[in-house]
């Protein structure tokens, strides 16, 4: 299996860089691991259009999706899962054989409609609000997680 994820922007802030790095790094001890930052649009003016924000990015983000893969795109509104259920959810991958599994993270405007309905499971990270730099790094963390609960290795302390 390989694993794709998808984000709109590029994190600014060094300490963002280092930790997504050194995450992505232990990923890639698991599987294949590709990362696409896509250009945010800009929206212009003091009162940005964020339909219009989310139409142009959603377009970009879906020319990047291949066909068959199965697409988690996280939403605030999507369903919340536990660590050890992102685990589960890629051990089932794993094991069912699925060729690519990508993951979305949009921009600071969300996401559009049609990669909403483009999604085979909408997931939630957290109740909170967070920066679409900040989830990205927390995703990182804890598909790396999910995969030392697959190994059973003593990263994850339960």
């Amino acid at each position: 299996m390989k694993l794709r994820l998808l984000c709109v922007g590029k994190l600014s802030e060094p300490w963002l860089k280092a930790g997504a790095s050194e995450y992505q790094e232990r990923i890639g001890r698991y599987l294949p691991l590709t990362l696409s930052e896509l250009r945010e649009e800009k929206g212009g003016g003091k009162k940005p259009d964020a339909r219009y924000i989310q139409e142009q990015e959603g377009a970009r983000i879906l020319d990047r999706i291949p066909p068959g893969a199965f697409v988690i795109v996280l939403d605030e509104g999507g369903s919340p899962f536990t660590s050890e259920k992102v685990a589960g959810l890629l051990e089932h991958h794993m094991v069912q054989g699925t060729a690519e599994l990508v993951m979305v993270i949009g921009g600071a405007y969300g996401l559009s409609a049609g990669v909403k309905k483009r999604a085979d499971l909408l997931l939630s990270l957290s109740a909170l609000t967070l920066t679409h730099q900040m989830a990205r790094l927390f995703l990182l963390e804890q598909i790396y997680r999910g995969f030392t609960i697959v190994r059973n290795e003593p990263y994850h302390n339960r």
